[in-house]
């Protein structure tokens, strides 16, 4: 395939202690890791040692967790811009030689420079549940349970995740955009710098309305994972 870019929508809601729903707009690009474009993706924006590529470090990951190198592995990610760049999540699907998906990697990244890859085996409309076990929004601690589904996109991209709490409520975030030509990047020349703004914004406001960050635990990389 030649890289696929998606106009996206993003939507955060968040129901308790306090309502919050917040939109942006971005952009996503959907690339082959063994034909990565001349866009900037960075060993050193994902999983594994910076000094190697993006592919090598995915596999080495999954052989840890004894799974075989994938035969063709698409990455959803932002690339950098002007020197910086902010994924809050960039996911990976990963398929065999007969074309089979092998799992799905979500590597989630929180606000610290901190990162951690989650390996679903999704089922055939995408979806898979696994703990929490990342520190994100301050505003919550490491619990609950995650519902992902997260469809290898065509023409159109349509994600969602959402976190149920034992305390019975809920987080939801989704991803929606459609496909453009590559050349449409050239609209959103700050899109990374945007999200990350708004999403800093966000926490602040919530801050101002009353709410306190839960301590952030130490976090233990991954093996293979920087």
């Amino acid at each position: 395939m030649t890289a696929r870019l998606y106009e996206c929508r993003v939507t955060h809601a968040r129901t308790f202690p306090l309502r919050n729903v917040f939109t942006y707009r971005t952009y996503l690009w959907l690339v082959d890791l063994d034909d990565l474009p001349s866009a900037g993706f960075r060993a050193r924006d994902h999983l594994g040692d910076p000094r190697c590529g993006i592919r090598e470090n995915l596999d080495r990951f999954l052989a840890a967790r004894g799974i075989d190198r994938p035969h063709r592995v698409l990455m959803l990610a932002h690339p950098r811009v002007l020197g910086y760049v902010f994924n809050p999540l960039t996911v990976y699907w990963c398929r065999r030689p007969d074309g089979t998906p092998a799992c799905v990697v979500a590597e989630v990244h929180n606000t610290h420079r901190q990162r951690h890859a989650y390996v679903l085996h999704t089922d055939e409309r995408g979806r898979a549940q696994t703990p929490k076990q990342f520190y994100v929004s301050p505003y919550y601690p490491v619990d609950g349970r995650y519902r992902m589904s997260l469809p290898e996109p065509d023409a159109r991209l349509a994600l969602s995740v959402v976190l149920d709490r034992p305390d019975g409520h809920s987080f939801a975030a989704s991803v929606r955009g459609r496909a453009l030509p590559a050349g449409a990047a050239r609209r959103h020349p700050w899109s990374t710098v945007v999200a990350a703004a708004r999403i800093r914004w966000q926490g602040y406001q919530l801050y101002l309305r009353g709410l306190r960050p839960v301590p952030r635990p130490a976090h233990l990389p991954q093996e293979g994972v920087q």
